[in-house]
């Protein structure tokens, strides 16, 4: 009897374990795990409780309820699945972390990359017409941020009309359609045109979900060689 108790208590003990663990590695508290067996090696963790980080504690999300934790998690390993071991080994991603209601300074987002913690929270209840490519467009930033010398702005930013500047921040603009543009001019959404990152981040977005209009424009053709020539020289063998 004695042993069927210690078992149990020993079941109950170990994830928390892990999660504890798990926090000293990403600095988020409240934290479970709910899946680390995955072909790539992802963790994948949830927020039991919600939290609030940041050096400002801006950054804020919250827990979810279990049923939209399984429908939700089953979108985003179809997805993230798609990325192998060896690629987010070269871009520093390992943890992903589920809640819902993410912001940061109030504002909402679909997640928050951070390729130094090797951390993305993602937002499981983002508008459901856009969460695929919501976790690419995130995906991206952390590649992005691991390879900035690769991703030079200053040359993306010659694809675009001379008379066109990118604003300061993603957040300094009231430009946040995501819907596809049919008329491209450059630009795949009006999101495109916050900033050269985010309008980097778009077009591989679009790229993994292979989702673009009938007619490109040069432009816009011109990004999309760009980002395909430059994730061929971090994985030549990832396919886009």
């Amino acid at each position: 009897m004695n042993k069927i108790i210690y078992l149990i208590f020993l079941l109950i003990l170990i994830p928390s374990a892990k999660a504890n663990t798990i926090y000293e590695l990403i600095k988020i508290p409240n934290l479970e795990v709910y899946d680390l067996k995955t072909p790539n090696k992802l963790r994948y963790v949830y927020a039991k409780q919600p939290f609030t980080i940041g050096l400002d504690n801006n950054i804020n999300c919250y827990n979810s309820a279990d049923k939209d934790l399984e429908d939700q998690y089953k979108i985003i390993r179809q997805e993230l699945d798609r990325y192998d071991q060896k690629f987010l080994r070269k871009i520093n991603l390992k943890y992903i972390v589920l809640c819902e209601d993410l912001s940061i300074s109030g504002i909402n987002t679909a997640g928050i990359p951070d390729h130094i913690m090797k951390t993305l929270i993602v937002d499981i209840k983002f508008d459901e017409k856009f969460f695929r490519r919501a976790l690419h467009h995130e995906i991206f930033h952390i590649i992005n941020d691991s390879y900035k010398d690769i991703f030079n702005e200053s040359e993306w930013s010659k694809f675009n009309n001379k008379e066109f500047t990118y604003a300061e921040c993603s957040t300094c603009t009231d430009k946040r359609n995501l819907d596809m543009y049919l008329n491209t001019n450059g630009f795949i959404t009006e999101y495109s045109k916050t900033t050269a990152s985010e309008d980097m981040a778009e077009v591989y977005s679009h790229l993994m979900i292979k989702k673009f209009p009938e007619k490109i424009d040069q432009a816009l053709q011109e990004k999309i060689q760009f980002i395909k020539s430059k994730i061929k020289l971090i994985d030549q063998n990832f396919k886009i």
